[in-house]
């Protein structure tokens, strides 16, 4: 690992390659999560017709698990997530959002 990081993360050699691992992971698993969140709510955008409480709430269940691992990670404003994904009032607004 670059001295670099281990200057950044603050901690001795083996807390900082913890550290780092963790912080890997969590990244990785925010690019899933916003993955299937993007495949989610095309589909909605797609979807007319019969079946589409199904593909609703499959978006609604995949947006709510992409903002919580935001969440987790620290970042806590939707505003700008919600613009970028193009995230439509009815999944906001099943969500709890106002």
């Amino acid at each position: 690992m670059p001295q670099s990081l281990l200057k950044r993360l603050g901690a001795d050699t083996g807390e900082a390659a913890l550290r780092y691992e963790l912080v890997e992971e969590q990244a990785a698993t925010l690019g899933r999560v916003g993955r299937k969140a993007e495949a989610a709510l095309a589909a909605l955008r797609d979807h007319e017709g019969e079946g589409r409480d199904q593909v609703l709430k499959a978006a609604c269940d995949a947006v709510w698990c992409f903002l919580v691992q935001r969440e987790v990670m620290g970042f806590r404003d939707r505003t700008r997530i919600v613009a970028d994904y193009q995230i439509p009032k009815e999944v906001m607004a099943r969500l709890g959002a106002r």
